[in-house]
């Protein structure tokens, strides 16, 4: 089955070169990062992690992309028309879900630490210095 996508897969699209999709990856991780390293309460910390973790997802898809491609699903398609790299896709529907998973672990973390502390601000939980 693998070697049939493979051979069904010429490298005939091209890669982008376009600089766009880069730039935009690296601008919302630095945005995310920015706001993380600003933040004052955990919940908006968390929120600005699943900023960062965007500029991933569009930083895989510009390196899957191909130019004047197609999706690769190769049932009714001629085997030499070029596709879009699927392992990229694949890895940005993990990165999406495995994003969602530590999202929802996290604010359940802060939700408890609020709840025994009385606050979701770091700064202020002096019981957990070490």
């Amino acid at each position: 089955m693998t070697t049939t996508l493979l051979a069904a897969a010429p490298a005939t699209g091209q890669a982008t070169t376009d600089p766009l999709p880069y730039l935009a990856a690296g601008w919302i991780l630095l945005a995310g990062l920015h706001g993380l390293v600003t933040s004052r309460h955990a919940v908006h910390a968390i929120g600005c992690l699943t900023v960062v973790q965007s500029g991933t997802y569009v930083l895989l898809l510009a390196v899957g992309y191909r130019r004047g491609a197609t999706a690769p699903y190769f049932t009714d398609i001629p085997p030499t028309t070029p596709v879009a790299d699927p392992v990229a896709h694949a890895l940005t529907l993990t990165d999406v879900v495995v994003g969602a998973a530590v999202s929802a672990l996290l604010l359940a973390l802060v939700l408890q630490t609020a709840k025994r502390h009385g606050t979701a601000d770091p700064d202020a939980l002096t019981g957990l210095k070490g």
